[in-house]
């Protein structure tokens, strides 16, 4: 079994290390119990990922902490191991870390949660990361560019998801 690339595991969860690109962004997927039971299932069967253009190819049909997962996005392919998994009445979700056939190193975190209070949804994405080699380090802005528009289309598609 391949090990993590990076030593901070568990760091999208507090304050996140030096050193790396930094990531924080939430939006309102919905509203009621409903929708976050939707939101929270398509999230841990890596739905949102498929939904977002982003195909599992190896791993569990549910994010489980200790297990890896491979996808792939247009021509790259990489690897992820799910280091925790939240699982609140009012809060779900996953962390997962790059592995060495992932073009950056890092973590990242996905979380569904309802305010209890207002029954708001809201989808939070939390990373950290860094190219893991010269190929990824030579794309300039690229790589951030991709990571933005990544985390656009995942918020996006799990706002679609309880609407569907």
């Amino acid at each position: 079994m391949s090990e993590l690339t990076y030593h901070e595991v568990g760091a999208t969860s507090g304050e996140l290390p030096d050193g790396y690109h930094h990531v924080r962004a939430s939006r309102v997927i919905g509203s009621g119990r409903g929708a976050f039971e939707s939101a929270s299932a398509a999230l841990l069967s890596w739905q949102m990922h498929e939904r977002a253009g982003v195909r599992k190819l190896s791993g569990p049909d549910a994010a489980t902490a200790g297990n890896d997962v491979a996808f792939r996005w247009l021509l790259l392919r990489f690897e992820c191991r799910v280091v925790s998994v939240m699982d609140e009445p009012d809060r779900q979700g996953f962390t997962y870390g790059t592995l060495a056939k992932h073009p950056e190193c890092g973590e990242e975190r996905f979380v569904v949660e309802i305010d209890p209070h207002t029954q708001d949804v809201t989808a939070t994405i939390t990373a950290f990361s860094k190219p893991s080699g010269w190929l990824v380090r030579a794309g300039g802005p690229v790589p951030r560019l991709v990571q933005t528009f990544m985390t656009r289309q995942y918020l996006a598609s799990l706002a679609r998801l309880h609407r569907s």
